[in-house]
């Protein structure tokens, strides 16, 4: 591509729109006048972002060369921006593979640029004493350069911004533990760079010069330990000081568990970041401000971007989280839709219920479950199974909600996801704990034949083996209390709200 190659938008190709950085990066290069086209394994998920509309969204995974091929059809910009972490032991081999077939693909297609977000490894450590998931993010970067088409290879290490997980890891043990036993890795010298920051190198690699074909350290103005980060964002969000006291015997595997107690982070998450904090992750040149200079303000020092990643979350304004990725492992296979679905077993619990309030109160109520509004049942029940869940490497209940009152397709909700939503009657979510089978809540609203509001909610489990028929039937005896107890309280929820009694008829007599 040539550095002169400034006029018209450019055709780009984004992986992994559905992640935290692939979901902030499309609206950032449609503004700048580019046309986007999304690869995704599961195109629904992206229908309920804001600028769908502007999009191309293709169906296909990485590991599908003749998915990729497709999608690489007429494409100036591809972004890689997708790994495998957390997908089993293999995972190195699975990202190994999907960076050649993206490399050779695009190269067959004539693309101009190939831009990979990696992570920041430290200057002189040999590549074999590093993290496993550093490890790999390094020879992805060097396939690709390899590949036979022009690559930026940006290196991040901590990536400040909301509903990123490095700050939600940063954000729940500062906030939640005043006095803390830390593992060593705290005292490591890490450079973070402001997510605004992240994307805008994105956005302007993407007309770099034909004979780039590099690595490039992106990171803030602020060398900082990992404690000076945690006092410092005590001190941006005006908490008390905090206590830190870094032990040695903490290991990353033990680490990571502690981190996933006390966090929304699951551990299987939280491991590779914390491995990766073994060593100093220091950004060595910046050279990538010869391509994409500097605007003044940037980049962004450490409190300004928590600062503004703070506003972010108090204004309920997070466009993407790390959870917006499905969890690695979770099930991902579709509802049975079929009434006659001849699939095996499907166990069924149905609750319906009259609700004395309008189809638009209801409605409010179902869009607004979980998170700090709770499950509407039996909350140590869901506590205690959310904490089973965690323990056994699941998601568990923290990771709460993306925004307090709206869901789009592909939010992950406690440990459920939005598997399907009908605004006004139905929100139907797919479970992410881990269970022996597949399990789906689906809640309504709707209107019977004399015009009035029912409630109407299914929970759907399909057994694997054995075992998943026994799980079934050894929780059956509670769903009383859980399910019927959820549908009574949510029927009532939605009876008390203000609207709902301004238009009850007043009693006469």
């Amino acid at each position: 591509m040539n550095a002169e190659d400034t006029g018209p938008g450019l055709r780009c190709l984004v992986t992994g729109a559905t992640g935290y950085i692939g979901g902030r990066l499309v609206p950032e290069l449609l503004t700048e006048g580019h046309r986007v086209r999304c690869l995704a394994r599961s195109p629904g998920k992206l229908r309920d972002y804001p600028w769908a509309g502007e999009t191309e969204v293709v169906r296909g995974d990485v590991l599908d060369g003749a998915a990729v091929a497709e999608a690489m059809r007429g494409i100036d910009v591809a972004y890689y921006l997708v790994h495998a972490l957390g997908t089993g032991a293999g995972f190195e081999e699975t990202d190994r593979r999907a960076a050649r077939i993206f490399g050779e693909q695009a190269r067959a297609a004539g693309v101009r640029r190939i831009v990979y977000l990696g992570g920041l490894t430290p200057k002189g450590v040999p590549e074999r004493e590093l993290s496993p998931h550093l490890r790999s993010r390094a020879e992805v970067g060097r396939i690709l350069m390899a590949s036979g088409v022009p690559t930026t290879v940006l290196r991040a290490a901590v990536v400040i911004g909301s509903g990123s997980a490095s700050f939600e890891m940063l954000r729940y043990l500062t906030e939640r533990l005043p006095v803390m036993v830390t593992p060593s890795w705290v005292r490591t010298r890490i450079q973070p760079v402001a997510v605004r920051d992240v994307l805008r190198a994105l956005v302007g690699s993407a007309r770099m010069p034909a004979e780039v074909n590099r690595a490039f350290d992106i990171g803030g103005p602020d060398v900082l330990t990992y404690r000076e980060m945690m006092t410092g964002y005590a001190a941006v969000a005006e908490l008390p000081r905090r206590i830190i006291l870094p032990v040695p015997v903490l290991t990353p595997g033990l680490s990571s568990h502690w981190v996933g107690l006390v966090t929304p982070v699951p551990a299987a998450i939280a491991r590779p970041l914390a491995e990766s904090l073994r060593h100093e992750v220091v950004c060595h040149e910046h050279d990538i401000a010869r391509y994409v200079p500097d605007p003044p303000g940037h980049p962004l020092g450490f409190d300004e971007a928590v600062r503004l990643a703070l506003q972010r979350v108090r204004d309920a304004q997070v466009v993407t989280r790390w959870s917006s990725a499905s969890f690695p492992g979770a099930p991902s296979d579709p509802l049975p839709t079929d009434p006659d679905w001849a699939g095996g077993s499907l166990y069924t619990d149905v609750r319906e219920l009259p609700v004395d309030a309008s189809r638009a109160d209801l409605w409010r109520v179902i869009e607004g479950i979980g998170g700090d509004n709770g499950w509407y049942s039996f909350p140590l029940a869901w506590a205690v199974r959310g904490r089973l869940d965690r323990l056994v490497g699941g998601v568990g209940l923290r990771r709460g909600r993306r925004d307090a009152a709206r869901l789009r397709v592909g939010d992950s909700l406690d440990f459920w996801r939005v598997e399907e939503i009908e605004p006004g009657r139905l929100l139907r979510l797919r479970a992410e704990m881990r269970l022996p089978g597949l399990a789906w809540l689906e809640m309504c609203a709707e209107t019977d034949d004399d015009g009035r509001t029912r409630y109407r909610q299914r929970a759907l489990f399909h057994p694997r083996g054995l075992l998943g028929h026994a799980y079934w039937w050894s929780v059956s005896p509670f769903h009383a209390a859980v399910f019927g107890g959820m549908a009574r309280n949510i029927a009532r929820t939605a009876a008390r709200t203000p609207a709902a009694a301004a238009h009850r008829p007043t009693p006469t007599g």
